[in-house]
């Protein structure tokens, strides 16, 4: 398998400060010393979203350039470079970031956005090599531009880390919807390879099947949790539902099942956070092909509010057992416009695999469109074909989850019953 150039574009420990006596800003200004206040960045970079992090105030008495802030401060957000952008780029390397400070808090009140404009700071940055080798395009402490109005003779300075590394990933695509048990592709450049292929199924039956037997050990309070539910009436439930990976000779090499049933809160049509559904990421256990080992554990449900979402949370599986598994990825995305899924071990505070750095992206479309997801998966997380459909069976996981998530007043397509159920369901 040959994987595809990313660049990841890393915007790292930042950190804001200030004089020790600022001038009061001019009458009408209405900025508030941010010493009380909070302070933000806007980061810009060209032909991206702009992104948002939180600046805290350093610490430290050097402001020199050679001076990096407290590294308890630090903060980070990171720009994806895919290889349609590098393909772009390539004849002009150089782009622009624009790194904007506020104070106040992020966010928009009544429609007016609530942060104050402080200054910023805006760099040029040549991607030259980046796709081969790892570089460092600022590292140090810069004068914020445009605070002359609130700052007189004195100067406000933002340290900020931007540095590129490469990041190929493997990339994969659905050639339809899961529940449909399309053939899954892998993607380099232009050529689309089928690599695997899947078949969905909706056995009510299944439900303890795809578990070793030797695996219940420890795991009643979860065997029993996954085995309830019967009481539910047909149409009121969304269970038994499983995908299976196949590699070209055949082989079953990754599946997702669902262990635990989709089903409304009472009184509700929807799945609460409370009483969430639940995907196990399977794979074979040695050579039997009727038996398979937890990898990970998926749980989803609809979330309430503002933003109607699909809530989710993956987590590894342990050796002790399912009620030990390791969170690695929670998050919402709409349910009206879809998102990725995506799981991101960059930051050194949040690391929580044995190697940092992009593991998995997939995106999910919105509720009632048709998906056929696509899949990225970072090059030192795979060392063979089996590895790479754990990620697609996780991805299609996910992507069920949305119509598993669906309000129970919804019908659902005839592919997610089994033969002698559709009608009643």
């Amino acid at each position: 398998m040959d994987p595809c150039p990313f660049v990841r574009l890393i915007v790292e420990s930042l950190a804001l400060k200030l004089p020790s006596s600022p001038h009061k800003p001019a009458a009408g200004a209405g900025v508030l010393h941010p010493s009380s206040t909070p302070c933000y960045a806007k980061l810009k970079l060209t032909n991206f979203p702009s992104q948002t992090a939180l600046i805290p105030l350093s610490t430290s008495d050097h402001s020199s350039s050679s001076s990096p802030p407290d590294s308890s401060t630090s903060s980070a957000a990171g720009f994806h470079l895919d290889p349609a952008t590098l393909r772009r780029i390539r004849s002009k390397p150089v782009v622009s970031l624009k790194v904007s400070v506020f104070t106040g808090r992020m966010g928009r009140t009544c429609g007016v956005a609530s942060g104050k404009l402080l200054g910023s700071v805006k760099l040029s940055i040549n991607l030259t090599g980046a796709q081969s080798k790892p570089a460092v395009h600022q590292n140090g402490w810069m004068k914020l531009s445009g605070t002359g109005h609130y700052y007189v003779g004195l100067e406000p300075k933002l340290h900020v880390l931007v540095r590129s590394e490469p990041d190929p990933r493997f990339v994969f695509q659905f050639g339809g919807e899961p529940e449909c048990s399309p053939v899954v592709f892998q993607i380099q450049e232009n050529i689309r390879q089928p690599v695997f292929s899947c078949k969905f199924s909706a056995d009510r039956n299944n439900r303890s099947r795809s578990l070793p037997s030797d695996f219940n050990n420890g795991n009643k309070g979860w065997m029993m949790r996954t085995l309830s539910g019967d009481k539910e009436k047909v149409g009121r439930e969304r269970k038994g539902w499983m995908i299976i990976i196949y590699d070209l000779s055949g082989s079953a090499v990754a599946a997702a099942s669902m262990i635990t049933p989709f089903v409304p809160s009472p009184g509700s049509d929807r799945v609460s956070r409370s009483n969430p559904g639940a995907w196990l990421i399977l794979r074979p256990n040695g050579s039997s092909v009727s038996s398979w080992k937890p990898w990970g554990r998926l749980e989803a449900w609809r979330e309430r509010g503002a933003v109607d979402g699909l809530g989710y949370k993956f987590e590894l599986v342990t050796d002790s057992g399912l009620t030990s598994g390791v969170p690695i990825a929670e998050g919402t995305m709409s349910v009206r416009k879809g998102g990725q899924f995506c799981i991101d071990n960059a930051r050194k505070e949040s690391s929580i695999l044995p190697v940092r750095g992009f593991v998995m992206g997939s995106s999910v479309e919105a509720e009632g469109k048709v998906s056929k997801p696509l899949v990225q998966v970072g090059v030192r997380h795979v060392t063979c074909m089996a590895d790479a459909a754990l990620f697609v069976a996780l991805s299609a996981a996910i992507d069920l989850s949305m119509d598993a998530c669906r309000l129970f007043s919804q019908k659902l397509r005839k592919e997610f019953f089994p033969d002698d159920q559709e009608s009643l369901s």
